[in-house]
């Protein structure tokens, strides 16, 4: 008989990978089954498993913005309608202001009953980035949308499955009955059963772990396994210092960030007082978004191998102030806030810490579409060098952890040419260690499209390190297929025609000390 009040370090080890695995293999349910690009090639998804209570227990290592704001979509779900919940029942949500992090991103969520059917004892949850969920421009990333209602539809804990009965009437009407509708609700709804199908791995994996060790021995390890994250933090704060840093975008905003150690209980504040108020373009980070990235880069300070989870947070007190543009309120649009803020307080928290310089500090949010095609990808660019380490040319970094489509794919699915796709050379910040490089894409259209770009450091360029250089900004600009040339803004809304080319040049990594002189 084990006892359940001390862990034991071999089982906490198999009940640590076990959660990680039942989320992985939710994970190849939802990739195999999904219908768009978006999910299948790109990967743009993440699953995870949460406690009764709706606090994170573990995920696959998916995307980190998904998954350290994925709680938040969870709580508000029992907070919103926790007597009703029903075995059989999936809910759907996408609210930024209740966990979502930006409308693309909806997140199905299915309560785990036990055996009698009568206590939840888990939850499971599923986000992936739907390819169009409407809003003013295909592929729902509006650059210039001012209110959430124009960047789609909103789910708030919506009732998806009823008791085991896939709800198609009542979300195809919720698709399509919005100033601006859903523009392929076949392939949504054909997304979101591919989301049912992942949690319902989920579920039967769980139940199976539950009938073979026993439910009293599977929550007491649940609760291991987020007590090991939570001294694996503390372990990582004892040898941090207090710091602070002010980070300013491309548009004038300001994130403002102090950090204050606390030695005794090893404990960190995270205050972002002094950050700029809501603002009127959609760069507010949803305040799960801010946890989210505030999350990542603490469980990026601990060397073991541990699952992001709950317990990563419990050392960690963060304060943003209401109406800041880190914890907007409604109606304030949302959409770049999760790929591109979300970026940015990553790179702030590791300035003000002193660990390592900026990376590219955007996703390079590229939308193009019509009524028949809507697309949508992220750009890689350069990593921040650090005490002891080069930055890594041309990869996804920090918020973002997604694939990019095969050319092949992307030409089959979609009228355009991947023209070139290139390393930008001396584009990394010079140091002692050296930032990464960025990457030029050149993309050709052969049909009249809308493309769309929201990006950052186009203006102001990743920062370098003790000394170290910052990084080149990066560039957007259509080379129109009679020779001339139209650089763009770091957002932009743009009419592309056959033989166009839109070109992103990503930014690179900053560099990290002084470069010593030969």
């Amino acid at each position: 008989m084990y006892t359940t009040s001390q862990p034991d370090p071999v089982r906490l080890e198999i009940f640590k990978n076990l959660y990680q695995f039942i989320a992985e293999q939710m994970g190849i349910v939802l990739q195999n089954t999904a219908a768009s690009v978006n999910i299948k090639e790109r990967l743009d998804f993440s699953c995870a498993i949460f406690d009764a209570s709706g606090l994170l227990v573990a995920n696959a290592p998916h995307i980190p913005v998904h998954l350290g704001s994925m709680s938040e979509s969870v709580r508000s779900l029992i907070n919103d309608k926790g007597d009703t919940l029903k075995p059989g029942n999936v809910y759907l949500s996408n609210n930024p202001y209740n966990g979502g992090t930006h409308l693309p991103d909806v997140t199905a969520i299915t309560p785990v009953f036990n055996e009698d059917e009568k206590q939840i004892i888990f939850y499971v949850a599923s986000r992936g980035h739907q390819a169009d969920i409407g809003g003013i421009t295909p592929g729902s990333m509006p650059p210039h949308s001012t209110t959430v209602e124009e960047e789609g539809i909103l789910f708030d804990n919506f009732l998806l499955v009823e008791q085991g009965n896939f709800r198609e009437n009542q979300v195809r009407e919720t698709l399509l009955n919005h100033p601006y509708p859903a523009r392929n609700p076949e392939q949504n709804i054909a997304d979101f059963k591919a989301q049912i199908a992942a949690n319902e791995r989920g579920v039967q994996e769980l139940r199976k772990m539950v009938s073979q060790y026993g439910l009293e021995t599977v929550q007491a390890y649940m609760k291991f396994v987020q007590d090991n994250a939570e001294e694996s933090v503390r372990r990582a704060i004892d040898v941090l210092k207090n710091g602070s840093f002010i980070y300013e975008m491309d548009d004038g905003a300001r994130i403002q960030i102090k950090v204050t150690i606390n030695r005794e209980k090893r404990s960190a504040t995270i205050d972002f007082t002094g950050t700029s108020r809501q603002l009127n373009t959609n760069f507010n980070a949803p305040k799960a978004v801010t946890q989210a990235a505030v999350l990542y880069v603490f469980r990026t300070l601990v060397d073991d191998s541990i699952p992001l989870n709950a317990g990563c947070l419990k050392p960690l007190e963060i304060i943003i102030p209401e109406g800041c543009m880190l914890n907007p309120t409604y109606p304030a649009a949302v959409v770049a806030g999760n790929v591109e803020t979300s970026q940015t307080i990553v790179d702030a928290l590791y300035g003000a810490l002193g660990v390592m310089a900026a990376s590219q500090g955007t996703m390079n949010n590229f939308t193009f579409g019509n009524d028949r095609y809507q697309y949508y990808e992220t750009i890689c660019g350069g990593s921040g060098a650090g005490a002891n380490f080069d930055g890594t040319d041309a990869v996804h970094t920090h918020m973002t952890n997604s694939r990019l489509t095969d050319p092949e794919v992307l030409e089959t699915r979609y009228p355009v040419l991947v023209e070139s796709f290139s390393l930008r050379p001396d584009s990394g910040g010079k140091g002692k260690h050296s930032g990464g490089n960025g990457v030029i894409r050149r993309i050709k259209f052969l049909e009249v499209m809308t493309a769309n770009i929201l990006s950052g450091h186009r203006v102001i360029p990743p920062f370098g390190l003790n000394g170290g250089e910052a990084a080149q900004v990066g560039r957007n600009w259509i080379q129109r297929q009679d020779g001339t040339q139209e650089n763009l803004n770091s957002t932009a809304t743009v009419q592309m025609q056959p033989g166009d080319i839109f070109v992103i040049e990503t930014p690179g990594g900053g560099g990290f000390g002084e470069k010593a002189e030969s």
